[in-house]
């Protein structure tokens, strides 16, 4: 008898599906990390020397901010003509550059088998370096992602790897860019399970979790070390006021990113409808860039320096609120326009001057306290990846004694926009290619099930000296044949032989209905046994193309025991639906009635752990 899938009785099953395999991708892995952290750093720099062409007009690659430069009403020029650099780039080079970076990642992992163009690797950086430097209100990170992505898919496509093994390099090389440009390794990793592996396994955590930490590991010799945006430690107890306090903010952000994420593709839907080519859409994108520098020169660029100064409480309650606008407005129309650059760093900048503004009402708890909160909230309610959000912000300030406050604004910002919108900001622009994105994880109802609770016990078989015009005489009086459809033939002393189908028995009787059916008989067929999950069994059933399985003793698998067909693989999804939507009370108070109440879903109805069909 065949298994193409697991061991006999599957005794080997264990809570993982990890196999030696995971070694040498690991070790890609690494070397892909610190590919991707050499990337991250050069992009850096190349963000730099284009910042200092574009708006002090030299040659360098100090690092400088667009606020310090004095080009007066030539703010305008700068982002102008950085953007129609941009759209020459994806009109003739690729237009996969255009956009934050994460989409394209979740495209090519869903659509693409997980394979990038060697174009994009080189394009995405130098454009998106292109967009930043001359003033777009943008983050590197997207396009860090994208390219270590990139690279990670490009070195995998030299080798025999299965799809999913491009996926894991794909996403190891996005986390470990990530990684190098944060020195936020465990944000990263967490980053690659919410949003890009769309699976919690041990063959793609372990590879992506050691290069985010390999580009970590290379960082302080690159760039260099300790938090982007070091706080002062706040208070390890804020109290339920100041929990509370949480939980309004994170709704507050929670409201703001909602608020963003529409605008953002009201800004797309609104550059659909222009009478021209979208090549010239990032010019007119950086119009309103510009003219957003020259009202409030510190929305132009990534803005590090005014995170820095958000936590820090140094900036003034008007500058915040003018910054604030402007680069929401200056970020959604650019975004919308087709060009390339992050959202991460937008968002952080955003939420922080939230949380500034937010100090004037909420309860004093400390200096910069309501920046990191909210920093945090509108991250986990933009990108719907709430460990995510509470881990990058701890990496990024160091301020542990801010988890407890972190996890309930997120979490609360989490809920408002699960609640509200259908879609994130990073699934979106994916949904609107035509993809959709499931964000939620579950244990498959075929994990937990077996094959003995849902198989047809007693089923009928035909002996191999029987005529096939006898055995299919015999089957079609007795109703069996619609419902069974694959008969076991048994030898003389009742040993499974093979198996025969109601077609081979149809087929054959219209040529020869003499012969015996031992001699129609499939020998060596694929079976299952009882203590098989369901999900062996579908897998058994998708690899050769077979509906039913005879089910055989491991003990002996001449001995048959049933059958089980793809119909009973359903009842785990029935059994799944009706613990998902009936609802029933099993306890009561001693004066009410005998009577439970139950408000089960109609035409749903219980099934038995082992009925037979």
């Amino acid at each position: 008898m065949s298994h193409p899938t697991g061991k006999a009785g599957d005794a080997a099953l264990g809570d993982f599906t990890a196999t030696l395999r995971l070694l040498p991708i690991t070790m890609a892995a690494l070397a892909i990390g610190g590919i991707a952290a050499l990337v991250a750093a050069g992009l850096l720099k190349l963000i730099a020397f284009f910042t200092n062409v574009f708006f002090f007009h030299r040659f360098s690659m100090a690092g400088v901010s667009p606020a310090q430069a004095a080009l007066g009403w030539g703010t305008i020029l700068a982002p102008v003509a950085g953007a129609l650099v941009i759209g020459l780039m994806a009109r003739f080079g690729s237009e996969r550059i255009r956009g934050h970076g994460i989409p394209e990642a979740l495209e090519a992992i869903l659509i693409r088998g997980s394979r990038i163009e060697p174009r994009v690797a080189l394009l995405k950086p130098v454009s998106a370096a292109i967009s930043i430097g001359s003033g777009g209100p943008f983050g590197a990170e997207g396009p860090i992602i994208m390219t270590g992505g990139a690279i990670g898919s490009i070195l995998a496509q030299f080798f025999h790897l299965t799809s999913a093994e491009r996926k894991t390099l794909l996403v190891a090389g996005a986390a470990a860019g990530m990684s190098a440009t944060f020195n936020a390794p465990v944000a990263a990793a967490l980053l690659a399970v919410e949003l890009l592996l769309f699976e919690w396994k041990p063959r793609s955590f372990v590879p992506v979790a050691l290069a985010s930490a390999a580009a970590a590991l290379l960082r302080p010799f690159l760039l260099d070390s300790g938090p982007l945006f070091p706080v002062p430690l706040h208070a390890a107890f804020v109290g339920p006021v100041g929990l509370l306090g949480c939980a309004a903010a994170g709704i507050l952000a929670g409201l703001l990113a909602a608020a963003m994420t529409w605008s953002v593709y009201a800004s797309e839907d609104a550059f659909l409808k222009l009478p021209i080519h979208w090549m010239w859409w990032p010019a007119l994108g950086g119009v309103a860039i510009g003219l957003g520098g020259l009202l409030c020169p510190r929305a132009l660029g990534v803005g590090y320096e005014n995170i820095a100064s958000l936590l820090g409480a140094d900036m003034a309650t008007r500058d915040t609120l003018l910054l604030l606008l402007v680069k929401w407005t200056i970020w959604a129309i650019a975004l919308g326009s087709g060009t390339s650059g992050g959202v991460l760093a937008p968002l952080l900048t955003m939420g922080a001057a939230l949380g500034s503004l937010e100090a004037h009402f909420l309860p004093d708890e400390g200096r910069g306290f309501w920046a990191v909160v909210s920093m945090a909230a509108i991250l986990g309610g933009a990108m719907r990846s709430p460990f995510t959000a509470i881990v990058f912000t701890l990496e990024l300030t160091h301020d542990v004694n801010a988890l407890l406050p972190l996890l309930v604004a997120v979490s609360c910002s989490h809920a408002f926009t699960v609640l509200v919108l259908k879609r994130s900001i990073l699934t979106e622009k994916v949904d609107r290619r035509g993809f959709h994105v499931s964000r939620e994880y579950a244990i498959d109802p075929l994990e937990v099930l077996r094959v003995h609770e849902v198989m047809t016990e007693g089923c009928r078989t035909l002996a191999s000296g029987t005529t096939v015009r006898e055995a299919l005489a015999s089957v079609m009086e007795t109703h069996e044949a619609e419902s069974q459809l694959l008969f076991p033939v048994l030898d003389q002393a009742g040993r499974m032989s093979g198996v025969v189908t109601l077609r081979d028995l149809r087929q054959q009787a219209r040529n020869d209905g003499l012969s015996p059916v031992g001699q129609l008989a499939r020998s060596s067929p694929v079976t299952a046994f009882p203590d098989d999950p369901l999900r062996l069994i579908a897998y058994r059933m998708a690899e050769t193309a077979s509906t039913r399985l005879p089910v055989v003793d491991p003990d002996d698998p001449s001995h048959v025991l049933g059958i089980i067909a793809l119909s009973d693989l359903l009842k785990a999804r029935a059994q799944h639906l009706e613990e998902e939507v009936r609802r029933e009370r099993h306890l009561r108070l001693p004066f009410e009635g005998a009577e439970p109440v139950s408000l089960g879903a109609p035409g749903v109805r219980s099934r038995g752990r082992a009925r037979r069909d």
